[in-house]
């Protein structure tokens, strides 16, 4: 089953973590903000991903099915 992962960028606070804990899923854009670098999440990212989401500071990560 494909997970899916989403950045809303307009809410991004530029913090990091999720590029720190899931960098293969997860980089910076020219402006410094988050955005999602692999569609679908590989199999073996899954986890990290599911941790960036839960530890976002501001709520703008969704891992989804």
């Amino acid at each position: 089953m494909e997970i899916k992962a989403y950045v809303d960028k307009e809410g991004c606070i530029s913090c990091g973590l999720c590029v720190e804990i899931c960098p293969d899923v997860f980089q910076f854009d020219e402006d410094g903000v988050a955005y999602v670098v692999s569609d679908p999440v590989p199999e073996d990212c899954e986890d990290c991903a599911v941790e960036a989401q839960e530890n976002c500071p501001v709520s703008v990560i969704k891992v989804e099915q």
